[in-house]
């Protein structure tokens, strides 16, 4: 979209909930607690937080910079990158930037139907209907039926859509009461969890690790996955974010912001299910069926257990819907962008009808998976080694260098350039190789 039609964020802490509400959704809430849980409790979480903080320092930085010098999303983005190196590259990176885009689009299909799941949770929580059904039969009744969500999955679909009416100043709006109440909400969880028996066992699985887990590269591997789609560092995503930024941000400063806000949220989610879990001697790596089984199982043996349900479910939506919006407008505004002529409320619609067509055809959760997983296993991590590549292989080093360094007090020198360079874009090419050659889905 022209960026006179689109107004910057007002505020660096408006444009930092905006990014963390993109970065926080399910990789978080049941993402993280399940692969920690998998992969030797805290020996994961420092392989995670090592790669978190390379991604966020140079990978994601690299993104809100692109966007920023490019002013549009992905498309302009990945061209004007390609054209920094030659001119008559700039179509070929053009052409390029539709994988990546593709990949946002198929994700929001998708993530639109699990969060019409958990709208209806909620609803059900709120009759109290969720504290007196077997949480099992309950999930298959309706996950196994099509059209079973098709109200909530158009309540979904069009009410995110709804916040992307006026650009930046409504993300930043609808991110500035979301993301406040969903720390606060997932805080009281994990508070109201420390008090079950046996807790304390998930405490210590989370924070002492398994130092024999280290020497195992899978580990690595699955922790490098999450904090890759953690922070959505994926060639699409930030991009959009990162062109509605003014030139006197420090954007290096802002996505090291963006992380740790994302990790605080993925430990206090994992603080709720981890310890929650072992008090119940259940499965931390159930997937989907956490959120649906798993937990209201668990909220039904506690005092307040409806009321904490309808706290857990309103979280949950928040954080899917946040994450939404950064996938629709991303695709939205790489299309204004390509195609001017388009006015954002056509653009809006024509992304309700596709997502809407598509989703309707995976609304069965068993239609999702495999869907989610040729998602995450090729478009995604295809994408965003394509967008490692492009920043720091086939742009000019000077000119990524001097948008990086637009507001900062303290440039950035070769120490950056040659970790994005080398560390990251090799750590983007392990990813895409395993999930390729492994057909792993992260």
């Amino acid at each position: 979209m022209e960026q006179k039609k689109n107004s910057f964020f007002s505020s660096r802490w408006g444009f930092v909930l905006s990014a963390v509400g993109s970065a926080v959704g399910m990789a978080n809430v049941w993402g993280f607690p399940a692969k920690m849980g998998a992969n030797g409790g805290g020996a994961f979480l420092l392989a995670y937080l090592f790669f978190v903080a390379l991604f966020s320092i140079v990978g994601l930085s690299a993104e809100y910079a692109i966007g920023r010098r490019a002013r549009t999303g992905t498309l302009g983005s990945y061209r004007k990158a390609w054209e920094s190196r030659d001119p008559k590259l700039g179509k070929a990176g053009g052409l390029l930037g539709w994988l990546p885009l593709a990949g946002s689009m198929c994700i929001a299909v998708g993530y639109a139907v699990i969060i019409a799941y958990v709208l209806k949770a909620f609803f059900q929580s709120v009759t109290g209907e969720l504290m007196f059904v077997d949480t099992g039969v309950w999930f298959e009744s309706f996950s196994t039926t099509e059209y079973s969500v098709v109200p909530f999955h158009i309540i979904v679909v069009v009410g995110t859509l709804l916040t992307l009416l006026l650009g930046a100043k409504s993300i930043e709006k609808s991110n500035k009461i979301m993301m406040p109440l969903f720390f606060l909400i997932f805080i009281v969880l994990a508070i109201r969890v420390s008090f079950l028996p046996g807790a304390a066992e998930g405490y210590r699985f989370m924070f002492t690790p398994d130092w024999i887990k280290l020497k195992d590269p899978m580990t690595w591997i699955w922790a490098m996955g999450q904090a890759f789609f953690s922070l959505s560092v994926t060639g699409s995503g930030m991009i959009v974010y990162g062109a509605y930024l003014d030139t006197h941000e420090d954007v290096v400063h802002l996505a090291v912001r963006t992380a740790v806000f994302d990790t605080i949220a993925a430990l206090v989610a994992a603080l709720v299910i981890i310890p929650a879990c072992f008090a119940y001697d259940l499965n931390v790596g159930a997937g989907p069926a956490l959120l649906f089984v798993t937990l209201p199982r668990i909220l039904q043996d506690i005092p307040a257990g409806q009321l904490f349900a309808v706290i857990l479910y309103t979280a949950m939506i928040f954080a899917g819907v946040s994450s939404l919006q950064n996938m629709f407008e991303a695709v939205g505004e790489s299309l204004q962008h390509r195609f001017p002529k388009l006015k954002r409320s056509h653009v809006l619609v024509l992304l309700a009808v596709i997502c809407l067509g598509f989703g309707l055809h995976m609304e069965p959760i068993f239609n999702w998976g495999p869907w989610m997983d040729i998602v995450s296993i090729y478009i995604i991590p295809i994408g965003a080694t394509l967008g490692a590549i492009s920043w720091f292989w086939i742009m000019r080093k000077e000119d990524l260098l001097e948008e990086i360094n637009k507001g900062t007090s303290k440039p950035h020198g070769n120490l950056w350039y040659y970790a994005g360079r080398f560390l990251y874009v090799f750590c983007a090419l392990t990813l895409c190789l395993v999930a390729l050659c492994m057909k792993v889905a992260f």
